[in-house]
Protein backbone atom coordinates (compact mmCIF):
# COMPACT_ATOMS: atom_id res chain seq x y z
CA UNK A 1 0.00 0.00 0.00
CA UNK A 2 3.22 2.23 1.14
CA UNK A 3 4.73 1.93 -2.36
CA UNK A 4 1.05 2.80 -4.59
CA UNK A 5 0.70 5.90 -2.34
CA UNK A 6 4.59 6.29 -3.09
CA UNK A 7 3.39 5.95 -6.86
CA UNK A 8 0.64 8.09 -6.95
CA UNK A 9 2.23 10.54 -5.29
CA UNK A 10 5.67 10.20 -8.27
CA UNK A 11 3.03 10.68 -10.66
CA UNK A 12 1.13 13.91 -9.65
CA UNK A 13 4.44 15.56 -9.07
CA UNK A 14 5.52 14.45 -12.68
CA UNK A 15 2.06 15.99 -13.86
CA UNK A 16 2.37 19.06 -11.47
CA UNK A 17 5.52 19.54 -13.40
CA UNK A 18 4.12 19.07 -16.92
CA UNK A 19 1.28 21.16 -15.90
CA UNK A 20 4.02 24.32 -15.48
CA UNK A 21 5.59 23.50 -18.50
CA UNK A 22 2.24 23.85 -20.58
CA UNK A 23 1.33 26.77 -18.53
CA UNK A 24 4.10 28.70 -19.27
CA UNK A 25 4.61 27.40 -23.10
CA UNK A 26 0.79 28.72 -23.50
CA UNK A 27 1.57 32.36 -21.88
CA UNK A 28 4.59 32.71 -24.26
CA UNK A 29 2.44 31.38 -27.51
CA UNK A 30 -0.19 33.88 -26.22
CA UNK A 31 2.10 36.84 -26.54
CA UNK A 32 3.63 35.93 -29.87
CA UNK A 33 0.07 35.69 -31.26
CA UNK A 34 -0.61 39.22 -30.58
CA UNK A 35 2.85 39.93 -32.00
CA UNK A 36 1.90 38.10 -35.06
CA UNK A 37 -1.76 39.18 -35.17
CA UNK A 38 -0.26 42.90 -35.43
CA UNK A 39 2.03 41.93 -38.14
CA UNK A 40 -1.14 40.70 -40.36
CA UNK A 41 -3.30 43.49 -40.11
CA UNK A 42 -0.74 45.62 -40.63
CA UNK A 43 0.49 43.69 -43.94
CA UNK A 44 -3.16 43.62 -44.62
CA UNK A 45 -3.43 47.28 -44.89
CA UNK A 46 -0.39 47.85 -47.38
CA UNK A 47 -0.95 45.11 -49.72
CA UNK A 48 -4.58 46.63 -50.78
CA UNK A 49 -3.45 48.93 -52.99
CA UNK A 50 -1.82 46.33 -55.81
CA UNK A 51 -4.37 43.64 -54.90
CA UNK A 52 -7.27 46.35 -56.14
CA UNK A 53 -4.83 47.45 -59.01
CA UNK A 54 -4.65 43.43 -60.10
CA UNK A 55 -8.05 42.68 -59.64
CA UNK A 56 -9.02 45.98 -62.23
CA UNK A 57 -6.60 44.97 -65.50
CA UNK A 58 -7.69 41.26 -64.60
CA UNK A 59 -10.87 42.10 -65.59
CA UNK A 60 -10.05 43.07 -69.14
CA UNK A 61 -9.06 39.84 -70.02
CA UNK A 62 -7.75 41.18 -73.04
CA UNK A 63 -4.73 42.86 -71.18
CA UNK A 64 -4.00 39.51 -69.24
CA UNK A 65 -0.89 37.79 -70.94
CA UNK A 66 -1.83 34.47 -72.29
CA UNK A 67 0.75 32.51 -71.01
CA UNK A 68 -1.09 33.52 -67.42
CA UNK A 69 -4.30 32.75 -67.85
CA UNK A 70 -5.87 29.20 -67.04
CA UNK A 71 -5.60 26.29 -70.13
CA UNK A 72 -3.33 28.63 -71.32
CA UNK A 73 -1.17 25.30 -71.48
CA UNK A 74 -1.30 21.15 -70.47
CA UNK A 75 -0.85 20.79 -66.88
CA UNK A 76 1.79 18.44 -67.13
CA UNK A 77 3.54 19.26 -63.43
CA UNK A 78 2.71 21.30 -60.43
CA UNK A 79 4.75 22.88 -58.14
CA UNK A 80 3.41 23.28 -54.19
CA UNK A 81 4.01 25.97 -51.71
CA UNK A 82 3.82 24.65 -48.60
CA UNK A 83 3.38 26.25 -45.37
CA UNK A 84 4.14 24.53 -42.43
CA UNK A 85 5.91 25.80 -39.26
CA UNK A 86 9.07 24.50 -37.95
CA UNK A 87 8.14 23.62 -34.72
CA UNK A 88 5.52 21.52 -33.12
CA UNK A 89 3.32 21.12 -30.16
CA UNK A 90 0.68 23.24 -32.24
CA UNK A 91 -2.63 20.65 -32.49
CA UNK A 92 -3.09 19.96 -36.18
CA UNK A 93 -1.60 22.76 -37.35
CA UNK A 94 1.36 21.06 -39.65
CA UNK A 95 -0.81 17.48 -40.42
CA UNK A 96 -3.43 19.34 -41.85
CA UNK A 97 -1.59 21.21 -44.05
CA UNK A 98 0.40 18.45 -45.20
CA UNK A 99 -3.20 16.20 -45.68
CA UNK A 100 -4.36 18.56 -47.61
CA UNK A 101 -1.74 18.57 -49.61
CA UNK A 102 -1.52 14.98 -50.46
CA UNK A 103 -5.22 15.17 -50.94
CA UNK A 104 -4.41 17.60 -54.60
CA UNK A 105 -1.47 15.28 -55.36
CA UNK A 106 -3.59 12.22 -55.18
CA UNK A 107 -6.20 14.23 -56.98
CA UNK A 108 -4.42 14.14 -60.16
CA UNK A 109 -2.33 10.81 -60.27
CA UNK A 110 -2.17 11.03 -64.34
CA UNK A 111 0.26 14.07 -63.35
CA UNK A 112 4.18 14.07 -63.19
CA UNK A 113 5.51 14.38 -59.58
CA UNK A 114 5.42 17.64 -58.40
CA UNK A 115 7.67 19.59 -56.54
CA UNK A 116 7.49 21.17 -53.07
CA UNK A 117 8.69 24.80 -52.10
CA UNK A 118 8.56 24.39 -48.03
CA UNK A 119 8.20 27.22 -45.74
CA UNK A 120 8.42 25.58 -42.28
CA UNK A 121 10.74 22.52 -41.79
CA UNK A 122 7.80 20.36 -40.48
CA UNK A 123 6.45 20.25 -44.39
CA UNK A 124 9.89 19.88 -46.26
CA UNK A 125 10.81 17.03 -43.35
CA UNK A 126 7.47 14.82 -44.60
CA UNK A 127 7.99 15.53 -48.20
CA UNK A 128 11.55 14.57 -47.95
CA UNK A 129 10.98 11.32 -46.79
CA UNK A 130 8.15 11.08 -49.46
CA UNK A 131 10.72 11.01 -51.95
CA UNK A 132 9.96 15.15 -53.53
CA UNK A 133 11.99 17.35 -54.99
CA UNK A 134 12.43 20.41 -52.83
CA UNK A 135 12.69 22.96 -54.80
CA UNK A 136 12.99 25.93 -52.20
CA UNK A 137 12.77 26.02 -48.82
CA UNK A 138 12.51 28.55 -45.58
CA UNK A 139 13.65 26.72 -42.42
CA UNK A 140 12.95 29.82 -40.07
CA UNK A 141 10.30 30.80 -37.88
CA UNK A 142 7.24 32.10 -40.12
CA UNK A 143 6.56 35.20 -38.08
CA UNK A 144 11.25 36.13 -38.60
CA UNK A 145 10.56 35.71 -42.50
CA UNK A 146 11.52 39.34 -44.23
CA UNK A 147 9.61 40.47 -47.51
CA UNK A 148 12.99 39.82 -49.04
CA UNK A 149 13.06 36.43 -48.44
CA UNK A 150 9.51 35.74 -49.65
CA UNK A 151 10.02 38.11 -52.28
CA UNK A 152 13.16 35.45 -53.21
CA UNK A 153 10.78 32.91 -53.18
CA UNK A 154 8.03 34.32 -55.32
CA UNK A 155 10.47 34.97 -58.16
CA UNK A 156 12.10 31.12 -57.96
CA UNK A 157 8.40 29.72 -58.24
CA UNK A 158 7.52 32.25 -60.68
CA UNK A 159 10.99 31.68 -63.16
CA UNK A 160 10.12 28.03 -63.13
CA UNK A 161 6.41 28.68 -64.27
CA UNK A 162 7.97 31.32 -66.84
CA UNK A 163 10.83 28.68 -67.88
CA UNK A 164 7.77 26.04 -68.44
CA UNK A 165 9.74 23.66 -65.47
CA UNK A 166 6.04 23.82 -64.16
CA UNK A 167 2.72 24.08 -65.40
CA UNK A 168 0.99 25.34 -62.19
CA UNK A 169 1.78 26.90 -59.13
CA UNK A 170 -0.19 26.26 -55.38
CA UNK A 171 0.17 27.21 -52.09
CA UNK A 172 -0.95 25.65 -49.67
CA UNK A 173 -1.88 27.45 -46.17
CA UNK A 174 -3.58 28.31 -42.75
CA UNK A 175 -6.38 30.79 -43.04
CA UNK A 176 -6.92 32.91 -39.60
CA UNK A 177 -10.86 33.19 -39.22
CA UNK A 178 -10.34 34.02 -34.99
CA UNK A 179 -8.18 32.70 -32.38
CA UNK A 180 -10.42 29.14 -31.97
CA UNK A 181 -10.96 28.45 -35.54
CA UNK A 182 -8.27 28.33 -38.12
CA UNK A 183 -8.95 27.02 -41.97
CA UNK A 184 -6.81 25.16 -44.44
CA UNK A 185 -6.56 26.96 -47.67
CA UNK A 186 -5.30 26.38 -50.94
CA UNK A 187 -4.53 29.23 -54.13
CA UNK A 188 -3.20 28.99 -57.44
CA UNK A 189 -1.17 31.62 -58.33
CA UNK A 190 -0.63 30.68 -61.89
CA UNK A 191 -2.12 30.39 -63.90
CA UNK A 192 -4.75 32.96 -62.41
CA UNK A 193 -8.17 31.79 -62.13
CA UNK A 194 -10.71 33.76 -61.04
CA UNK A 195 -11.46 31.76 -58.11
CA UNK A 196 -8.06 32.76 -56.96
CA UNK A 197 -8.86 36.46 -57.26
CA UNK A 198 -11.99 36.35 -55.29
CA UNK A 199 -10.56 34.07 -52.26
CA UNK A 200 -8.48 37.35 -51.75
CA UNK A 201 -10.58 39.27 -50.02
CA UNK A 202 -9.09 42.58 -48.82
CA UNK A 203 -9.38 43.43 -44.91
CA UNK A 204 -12.26 44.25 -43.15
CA UNK A 205 -11.01 47.46 -41.60
CA UNK A 206 -10.23 48.78 -44.35
CA UNK A 207 -14.13 48.04 -46.44
CA UNK A 208 -15.60 49.64 -43.62
CA UNK A 209 -13.76 52.64 -43.11
CA UNK A 210 -11.83 53.65 -45.90
CA UNK A 211 -14.76 52.53 -48.88
CA UNK A 212 -17.32 53.78 -46.82
CA UNK A 213 -19.47 56.37 -48.77
CA UNK A 214 -16.70 56.49 -52.14
CA UNK A 215 -16.93 56.00 -55.64
CA UNK A 216 -14.52 53.75 -57.45
CA UNK A 217 -12.51 56.33 -59.60
CA UNK A 218 -11.37 55.65 -63.36
CA UNK A 219 -8.07 54.59 -63.66
CA UNK A 220 -5.84 55.18 -66.73
CA UNK A 221 -2.74 52.74 -67.02
CA UNK A 222 0.27 53.90 -68.55
CA UNK A 223 1.77 52.51 -71.09
CA UNK A 224 -0.74 50.06 -71.51
CA UNK A 225 -2.67 47.74 -69.01
CA UNK A 226 -0.72 44.47 -70.47
CA UNK A 227 2.86 46.10 -69.28
CA UNK A 228 1.58 46.91 -66.15
CA UNK A 229 -0.14 43.44 -65.57
CA UNK A 230 3.58 41.88 -66.79
CA UNK A 231 5.19 44.09 -63.71
CA UNK A 232 2.44 43.88 -61.06
CA UNK A 233 2.49 39.78 -61.47
CA UNK A 234 5.72 38.60 -59.60
CA UNK A 235 4.75 41.87 -56.74
CA UNK A 236 1.60 40.17 -56.72
CA UNK A 237 2.54 36.72 -55.80
CA UNK A 238 5.74 37.84 -53.59
CA UNK A 239 2.39 39.98 -51.40
CA UNK A 240 -0.25 37.22 -51.70
CA UNK A 241 2.70 34.45 -50.42
CA UNK A 242 4.50 36.90 -47.72
CA UNK A 243 0.77 37.55 -46.36
CA UNK A 244 0.40 34.44 -46.59
CA UNK A 245 3.70 33.52 -44.30
CA UNK A 246 2.27 36.02 -41.98
CA UNK A 247 -1.05 34.87 -41.73
CA UNK A 248 0.42 31.32 -41.23
CA UNK A 249 2.91 32.65 -38.31
CA UNK A 250 -0.81 34.43 -36.78
CA UNK A 251 -2.65 30.63 -36.83
CA UNK A 252 0.52 28.89 -35.83
CA UNK A 253 0.67 30.92 -32.44
CA UNK A 254 -3.56 30.22 -32.14
CA UNK A 255 -3.22 27.08 -32.49
CA UNK A 256 -0.08 26.25 -29.92
CA UNK A 257 -1.75 28.67 -27.52
CA UNK A 258 -5.13 26.61 -27.70
CA UNK A 259 -3.10 23.19 -27.73
CA UNK A 260 -1.24 23.97 -24.67
CA UNK A 261 -4.58 25.69 -22.76
CA UNK A 262 -5.88 21.93 -23.60
CA UNK A 263 -3.23 20.42 -22.47
CA UNK A 264 -3.20 22.05 -19.24
CA UNK A 265 -6.74 22.12 -18.26
CA UNK A 266 -6.24 18.11 -18.81
CA UNK A 267 -3.05 18.35 -16.40
CA UNK A 268 -5.33 19.89 -13.54
CA UNK A 269 -7.98 17.25 -13.79
CA UNK A 270 -5.32 14.23 -13.93
CA UNK A 271 -3.96 16.02 -10.97
CA UNK A 272 -7.60 16.13 -9.18
CA UNK A 273 -7.62 12.53 -10.08
CA UNK A 274 -4.73 11.50 -9.16
CA UNK A 275 -4.97 13.28 -5.70
CA UNK A 276 -8.35 11.35 -5.03
CA UNK A 277 -6.62 7.97 -6.07
CA UNK A 278 -4.06 9.29 -3.25
CA UNK A 279 -6.25 10.59 -0.54
CA UNK A 280 -8.06 7.11 -0.64
CA UNK A 281 -5.17 4.72 -0.67
CA UNK A 282 -4.21 6.95 2.56
CA UNK A 283 -7.38 6.50 4.11
CA UNK A 284 -7.20 2.23 3.10
CA UNK A 285 -3.29 2.27 4.59
CA UNK A 286 -5.12 4.35 8.28
CA UNK A 287 -7.96 2.47 8.41
CA UNK A 288 -5.80 -1.13 8.15
CA UNK A 289 -3.62 0.39 11.17
CA UNK A 290 -6.13 1.24 13.06
CA UNK A 291 -7.64 -2.20 12.41
CA UNK A 292 -4.35 -3.98 13.46
CA UNK A 293 -3.58 -1.68 16.57
CA UNK A 294 -7.44 -2.97 17.85
CA UNK A 295 -6.94 -6.25 16.83
CA UNK A 296 -3.88 -6.63 18.41
CA UNK A 297 -5.56 -4.62 21.57
CA UNK A 298 -8.03 -7.60 21.69
CA UNK A 299 -5.68 -9.95 21.70
CA UNK A 300 -3.88 -9.12 24.68
CA UNK A 301 -7.25 -8.06 26.67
Amino acid sequence: MAENMKNIKRRIQSVNSTEHITNAMKLVSAAKFRRAKSTFDNTQLYIWDILETFRDIFKNKAAVPERYLEGNREIKRTCYIVVTSSRGLCGGFNSNVIKETERLIKEHPEREKPSIVAVGSRGKEFFEKQGYEITREYLGAAESISFAEARSIAYSVIGQYERGEVDEVVLVTTRFINTLRQEIESLTLAPFTEETIEKITYPEELDKEETKGTTRREVEFEPSEQEIFEYLTPKFVEIVLYDAIVESATCEHAARRMAMENATDNAHEMIDVLTLYYNRARQAAITKEITEIVGGAEALA
